[in-house]
């Protein structure tokens, strides 16, 4: 048997231990079906959300998630789809989470927000169902309304909202789900160990450590779901306070007996030798294995993460993580604990919650007179008073309790905490996913304390709480709501961190998607303001400014933006191109071909250079161009359509037959193409050929004048004189003022009229 021998805590332990709560108990399966419906209502507006902030990088943009890209892709990739190995990759690896974009891609035919955000809401419903069984083990069995209560907590948490509206959340959403299952099926391996079912405990223990290594693959948090099956082994399984192993290391080492002491310590020592028989069945065999089988997987798990990266940690900027960056030691320690306490008070109070909190969100504590500095007293505080009382509790199952709640979010909390190597962020809501969930288990245990003591006030505490949870419901809603869309996103954090350069970036990028350059340029210079050295809004602020005509400060602003980055190949490409507009055709060259060399894969640097050639009649060196961009990007229809031009205009039909032939084999439906290849091919006398392909091009665009008016030039030359003016009409209605529409009307009548 690998459990102590029964005490009267066991003895009471068929009884319900939460039957305080003023509430009627309902079966496990009845909560989990409850928890699930409201976890599904409580973030059910996201289902309308579009592709927001980081969703572009990690599924828009990223090749891995089509299912036309190879499969094995995922595997060598990281989350945002670029090679482990480079050096600019953020060694995330989570090919389950990729692997889930791809199923989505596939089943709604395509990148369509819809069927991301209902895997997003009904995986976040079936994790906090499960939040039932896990918590109503870890409060120790018999905790039926304490675990409902805890389930019911957590689907609400607006602290989640990112992990579900986001569609990046998914890697959170996938380790929690696994890291769930893993520590369910770990607990059935203990308990068939206690009823000496050997055989079936390893089967269970090896199903647990498979699924937590899906936990790993989804996210880099599931490794740690390993340190909390021993947490839940010692404390909860054998009933041992973690804080009495230091004296039972000592008093093992020194042999002391109790006879040794003198009578005042009879009582101490009779605990000792009490808790010291109890702690040796942590040495039997079936814990030994556990231990044994969990240090190896995890030894294993990390090695194998550790060379999936290319065995190199990923390389940070300051921007995104300033505190890593101090040099002062102090500076380090005051600011990661200040991070520390509002990671806590985010889950106590979620109102401030932002997209983002790096560049100038959370400033750093770099003085002892820091106001500050009274946030991580209190959070310190707030700590080590519930370690206390886990430790002098008179009733040691809630004091386990307790411990084991604070391991849960501490532990999973760790990978985030920048205590064993820097991270990309300062602070991120949904890495608080995991943690949450030691979180409301607190509170719970809060809640059954108070009920407890003050049976009095049952009722009217148990009402207040209901309040709270209403309260999380409808802020969980109101936040998802601001996830619909980018504007709204990033409005509201504009709220919460006006002193954040990267959001003011980002809402000026929005601005500018949408047309509005004039907010998109005051932002640009609102982010520089406050972060002079933002390379990215330099060079998007330079492209704006290049469109208007500035080309003065365009150039000005992407010199400065390489001096600070010298591989950003994106502000090489740029620079190229404000160059080749003021006509510095050598120093343009010179540009792309350094975009090229910091980014061998970029078709748009290919494409830029095609169109240099092409300005200097550089025709054979153009063609290679827009050959590499579409080469890189078979897709890239601009390039396909400026080699059909090109090829047609220097008398080489044929050459351009055949190259709009092979584009619309990848672009079957592009109306350019199509178009471009009929006047080819009216060019080549292939009229019935040529029709078709107007006609295929304004099937795609109807309403396109210049379309209409080619066709009738096509008619007119095949001496089909009504279609002729039929389509010249058409034009015209569509544009009066097109002239070739006019011209050729004209001289159409005319020559019938003689």
């Amino acid at each position: 048997m690998d459990h102590p021998k029964c005490s009267q805590e066991c003895r009471s332990s068929s009884k319900e231990w939460d039957s305080a709560f003023p509430i009627s108990a309902i079966s496990l399966k009845v909560s989990a079906l409850v928890v699930f419906i409201i976890g599904i209502v409580t973030f059910s507006n996201s289902l309308n959300g579009q592709f927001v902030f980081d969703d572009s990088e990690a599924v828009l943009n990223n090749q891995d998630v089509l299912t036309e890209s190879p499969l094995s892709n995922i595997l060598i990739n990281d989350f945002w789809g670029t090679r482990l190995t480079l050096n600019k990759s953020h060694k995330s690896y989570r090919p389950i989470a990729v692997l889930t974009f791809r199923w989505n891609y596939w089943i709604a035919g395509g990148l369509h927000p819809f069927s991301f955000h209902a895997t997003n809401i009904l995986l976040h419903g079936i994790v906090s169902a499960l939040v039932v069984p896990v918590t109503n083990d870890m409060f120790g069995g018999n905790a039926p309304r304490m675990a409902f209560i805890t389930s019911l907590l957590f689907s609400v948490h607006p602290i989640h909202t990112e992990a579900v509206a986001a569609i990046v959340g998914r890697a959170d959403l996938l380790c929690a789900f696994f890291s769930f299952l893993s520590f369910l099926t770990y607990s059935k391996a203990c308990k068939l160990s206690m009823q000496s079912t050997t055989l079936e405990s390893v089967v269970y223990l090896i199903i647990s450590l498979l699924l937590c290594t899906l936990a790993l693959f989804s996210k880099e948090q599931g490794i740690t779901i390993l340190a909390i099956f021993l947490a839940y082994d010692v404390l909860i399984l054998h009933r041992i306070n973690v804080f009495f192993l230091p004296v039972f290391a000592l008093s093992s080492l020194f042999s002391w007996p109790c006879g040794n002491f003198n009578a005042d310590s009879n009582t101490t020592m009779s605990k000792i030798s009490k808790r010291k028989e109890d702690m040796q069945h942590l040495f039997k065999k079936p814990f030994l294995t556990r231990f044994s089988a969990l240090t190896v997987a995890g030894v294993l798990l990390m090695f194998v993460r550790w060379r999936a990266m290319g065995s190199k940690p990923p390389i940070f900027q300051e921007v995104d993580n300033p505190a890593s960056f101090a040099e002062n030691f102090w500076t380090r320690v005051w600011t990661y604990n200040y991070l520390y306490s509002l990671n806590a008070w985010l889950l106590v109070c979620p109102e401030w919650l932002s997209f983002d909190w790096a560049m100038g969100c959370v400033p750093l504590l770099s003085h002892v007179y820091d106001i500050r500095l009274l946030a991580i007293t209190a959070f310190w505080a707030s700590l080590l008073s519930l370690l206390w009382c886990a430790i002098t509790s008179s009733d040691k199952k809630s004091g386990r309790a307790v411990t084991m709640a604070l391991a849960v979010s501490i532990i999973s909390f760790l990978p985030a905490s920048n205590l064993f190597f820097r991270v990309g962020f300062v602070l991120a809501e949904r890495v608080l996913y995991l943690p949450s969930l030691g979180f409301c288990m607190l509170i719970v245990l809060g809640l059954r304390s108070i009920f407890l003591t003050r049976p009095q006030y049952n009722q009217g505490i148990m009402a207040a709480f209901s309040c709270i949870l209403l309260l999380f419901f409808i802020r969980s809603m109101q936040r998802s709501g601001e996830w619909l869309e980018e504007y709204t996103l990033f409005q509201s954090a504009l709220r919460v961190c006006p002193l954040n350069a990267k959001v003011h970036y980002n809402v000026a990028k929005n601005a500018g998607d949408r047309g509005d350059t004039a907010l998109a340029v005051r932002e640009y210079r609102v982010a520089l303001k406050l972060h002079p050295e933002y390379d990215q809004a330099m060079n998007n602020l330079a492209n704006i400014l290049r469109d208007q005509g500035n080309l003065i400060e365009a150039e000005s602003l992407l010199r400065k933006a390489l001096k600070i980055r010298h591989d950003f190949a994106a502000a090489w490409m740029n620079l190229g191109i404000v160059l080749a507009s003021m006509k510095s055709h050598k120093e343009a060259e010179f540009c792309y071909s350094q975009a090229l060399f910091f980014r061998s894969h970029y078709p748009e640097s290919f494409y830029n250079l095609g169109n240099l050639y092409l300005d200097l009649k550089m025709h054979d060196k153009a063609l290679k161009a827009f050959q590499n961009a579409v080469k890189q990007k078979p897709t890239f229809s601009i390039a396909w359509n400026n080699m059909v031009i090109m090829l047609e205009n220097l008398g080489k039909l044929m050459d351009a037959k055949s190259v709009a032939y092979e584009a619309l084999s990848v672009l079957p439906h592009d109306p350019g193409l199509h178009f471009n290849l009929a006047n080819t091919l009216g060019k080549m006398s292939l009229f019935p050929s040529a029709e078709e392909h107007f006609k295929k091009a304004l099937k795609l665009v109807p309403n396109n004048a210049v379309y209409h008016s080619n066709l009738g030039v096509l008619y007119h030359r095949w001496k089909k004189y009504d279609l002729a003016e039929k389509k010249y009409k058409d034009a015209l209605k569509l544009d009066p003022l097109l002239k070739s529409a006019v011209t050729n009307l004209a001289m159409l009548r005319k020559s019938r009229n003689q």
